[in-house]
């Protein structure tokens, strides 16, 4: 199983989800990921990458033969599309259902099956919350897995998280590390965050300064 730093499952998760989605942007321009890795619907937490920094993971993607490059017929415009599952170079296969939960994990972070239900609605269907529970189970129980694990229930909620493994451990951990590991992939996603947005505040006060 690949393992995928915060920034990879981020674009990867937008190639996959642009798609499904919309088809006549996909393969996808380096201007059009990044613009849709920095969106802020559907996004878990906002982020403001840089087309550098997108080119980077994309380079590092396609060492890995997770992502391939390609050039768009008429047009100079490098593209890029994944590789990442149901790939003719990879052994990876999973169902539009076990996909689109995948996805919306790479893109929004932990999600209870009642949020995967309502937020896989365009990536695949569920006819009711059990069978997303059901898929979750698969997931979980994949001979080539586990790729999603269950977290302890937090007070005042009402259903459980779960959330993907392709930024972790493959061996999920043990009932009683649950609720630390997602503290720190929190922790972790919000300062990635909130350094983003300094360096936004700080190139806006650079150009203040200029005029």
């Amino acid at each position: 199983m690949e393992t995928l730093s915060f920034e990879e499952a981020r674009v990867i998760g937008v190639l996959i989800e642009k798609e499904k989605t919309t088809p006549d942007v996909y393969p996808m321009s380096l201007n059009g990921l990044t613009t849709a890795c920095n969106q802020k619907s559907n996004r878990e937490p906002v982020v403001n990458f840089s087309e550098t920094q997108v080119q980077q993971i994309l380079d590092g993607l396609i060492a890995r033969r997770l992502v391939l490059e390609e050039s768009g017929r008429g047009s100079r415009v490098i593209k890029y599309k994944h590789r990442f599952a149901n790939s003719e170079f990879g052994e990876l296969r999973l169902s539009d259902q076990e996909l689109g939960i995948l996805t919306v994990m790479f893109l929004r972070g932990p999600q209870t099956p009642g949020e995967l239900r309502s937020r896989t609605n365009r990536l695949c269907t569920f006819s009711d919350v059990s069978q997303v529970e059901q898929v979750l189970n698969q997931l979980i129980r994949r001979d080539d897995g586990p790729f999603v694990m269950r977290m302890e229930r937090e007070p005042g909620r009402r259903e459980s998280r779960y959330a993907h493994l392709f930024s972790g451990d493959k061996i999920a951990p043990s009932k009683n590390t649950y609720a630390s590991v997602d503290h720190e992939m929190n922790l972790e996603e919000r300062v990635f965050a909130l350094e983003q947005r300094l360096a936004e505040l700080e190139d806006r006060l650079a150009a203040l300064e200029q005029e």
